[in-house]
């Protein structure tokens, strides 16, 4: 049984991949990708034609999008399940991994960490002012999180969830800007999440390690 798991080593989507195989306890080859070169080989765009990372291969099965892939994760491999089967915790999951992808993604990854700190980091320029736009829609994001995050320990019962999967890496990422920090601290049962969610020994072993 051989796992390919493409990716892209500081890609957020790339991390939430890598999460969800060591939370499950699968074994895999990560094969590096890096979207924005320009000479992708052509037989990555044969596995993924919208040129993004991650995509997956188990042996002759192929999926692309985060999505699909962490679900495919919990389902064809033995371990810890990933999906609440109470179906309130299950819409709960899905309605997380709705918003992160919606409104989550955005403000937190591309606009406050791509410009606060990993365009520094690389030496590139960055925008301000698209740092600015991030932290304010941050600002209702967290909040609507903080909404929905229960007395349970994690977001979606007591057990590790692909809620929690998903959105620990953005978190992550975020939380790495001084202001996201700051925000961040703000939301009471978010921030005891987090502060679980990042301790965890699966979370720590796939962290990328960003330049400089």
């Amino acid at each position: 049984m051989t796992v390919e798991l493409y990716g892209y080593q500081y890609s957020v989507y790339s991390w939430i991949a890598r999460l969800a195989l060591e939370e499950k306890g699968v074994d895999y080859h990560w094969i590096e990708v890096n979207p924005f070169a320009p000479d992708v080989p052509e037989s990555y765009l044969a596995l993924h034609p919208f040129k993004r990372v991650p995509a997956l291969v188990h042996d002759n099965f192929q999926t692309y999008e985060t999505g699909a892939i962490t679900r495919y994760v919990d389902e064809a491999f033995p371990g810890p399940r990933l999906q609440p089967t109470d179906p309130r915790h299950r819409a709960r999951c899905s309605q997380f991994l709705s918003i992160i992808d919606s409104y989550v993604y955005w403000p937190l990854v591309r606009q406050v960490f791509s410009h606060r700190v990993f365009r520094p980091l690389l030496g590139r320029p960055s925008d301000n002012a698209e740092v600015q736009r991030g932290l304010e829609a941050a600002r209702g994001v967290l909040a609507a999180l903080e909404r929905l995050v229960g007395d349970t320990e994690y977001l979606c019962g007591a057990d590790v969830s692909l809620a929690d999967i998903h959105l620990a890496p953005m978190i992550g990422y975020f939380a790495m800007a001084e202001e996201g920090d700051a925000l961040l601290k703000m939301q009471h049962k978010l921030g005891n999440w987090w502060s679980t969610m990042s301790a965890r020994s699966a979370y720590r072993a796939t962290r990328p390690r960003l330049p400089g």
